[in-house]
């Protein structure tokens, strides 16, 4: 009785003999409380919300492309840029741009009051221009809560950009990244071709397999260096520049070309620190079966629809939009069912200053950037 009333204020809890101090977090990452998963920000704070928190490491970011490529063009830049702020590793990788030009071509970070400032006149203009808009929203949506603020204060995870201003180059010179422009590489070496994927793709595999190795991002082999993780951006892929003819038949002689260049690339991505983005013209691709397979291969498919050239221009209903956006597939991370958004049906609005999401009742949710707009509808 006597040793267990000295032992009262203790715990029976006990250090494992030989067991280290936790590992540092990776930077720029957050673990999910839903999940468990190491997340990163996709570079948009709201399509984070909408993708369950952000995009997890170790998975695939499948955008469709809008009819001319000016949208998706812009998330994929803002998901590299985001992994300049945070100092990730970048590789990206292009037949279309020459990496080293879409590096120059990231916008600019929003990190301090001064530039915050920038945002006050057009959120003041815009939340006036709303106002008669939400004398209309009922009673009962009012006081729902918002579902990201503006940033008026600097944040570890997500950042808002400018895309009226370029990157600096100190910036994007402080960052460690590498390059993959198929027209040098396809002049370097001779022809290959292996297990029936076109050379482009093979080439391609070959290099990231190499980064993940060499760089240390392998999960198989512990890192000897600091954690860190390796964003991989992949531009137009499908697309007739790296010699694929799935946009160009509805019989394309390589079929399985993109489907097995994807299945080799997740298995890459599920056993390294490392999140893939890429863009694919999805509406170009005229074999929808072909198209099937790549978004079953894929974790998260989000597809961006632009109104111009199409009746929705000059439709009322979307005089104040720029295009939708379509959350095709949401991945099933560490359970059954996959984290389903209740914000399924979204348009998006382009303007200089200013990022807000809405509802189908007009309720603004104050999300604000210098580029990209996104509504529910």
């Amino acid at each position: 009785m006597a040793a267990a009333g000295g032992a009262r204020g203790c715990t029976s809890f006990q250090r494992r003999p030989g067991a280290g101090p936790r590992p540092p977090a990776v930077p720029g990452t957050r673990p999910s409380v839903r999940h468990g998963q190491l997340l990163l920000s996709s570079g948009l704070p709201s399509l984070d919300c909408v993708l369950g928190g952000g995009v997890a490491v170790g998975t695939l970011l499948l955008l469709e492309e809008d009819k001319y490529g000016l949208y998706s063009n812009l998330l994929f830049k803002y998901f590299l840029a985001e992994g300049v702020v945070c100092g990730h590793d970048l590789f990206i990788a292009s037949a279309k741009e020459h990496p080293d030009n879409i590096l120059k071509e990231l916008p600019a970070p929003l990190l301090d009051d001064t530039h915050q400032k920038e945002l006050g006149d057009e959120a003041a203009a815009v939340k006036s221009e709303d106002f008669h808009d939400s004398m209309k929203i009922a009673w009962r949506y009012q006081n729902l809560p918002k579902m990201e603020a503006s940033p008026t204060t600097y944040t570890k995870f997500g950042h808002y950009y400018d895309i009226s201003k370029k990157m600096s180059p100190e910036l994007c010179q402080s960052i460690k990244w590498h390059s993959f422009y198929l027209h040098e590489e396809l002049s370097f070496e001779p022809k290959m071709k292996t297990c029936n994927m076109n050379n482009g793709y093979a080439r391609l595999l070959q290099s990231i397999q190499r980064i993940i190795s060499q760089e240390g991002f392998d999960g198989s082999d512990p890192q000897k260096k600091q954690r860190n993780v390796l964003r991989i951006g992949i531009q137009s892929l499908g697309s007739i520049l790296w010699g694929d003819d799935i946009c160009c038949s509805d019989t394309p002689e390589d079929t399985h070309s993109l489907t097995k260049f994807l299945y080799v690339l997740r298995g890459l991505l599920r056993k390294s620190l490392s999140a893939c983005i890429i863009t694919v013209p999805a509406h170009l691709i005229q074999n929808k079966a072909i198209m099937e397979r790549v978004t079953n291969l894929s974790d998260v498919v989000v597809g961006l629809e632009s109104f111009i050239g199409s009746e929705r221009e000059t439709n009322p209903l979307y005089k104040d939009y720029h295009g939708l956006v379509h959350v095709h597939q949401i991945p099933r991370l560490n359970s059954l069912i996959c984290d389903v958004s209740d914000t399924k049906d979204l348009a998006f609005r382009l303007k200089r200053k200013l990022f807000t999401i809405e509802d189908e009742d007009g309720f603004l949710m104050n999300i604000y950037d210098c580029s990209l707009s996104i509504y529910k509808l």
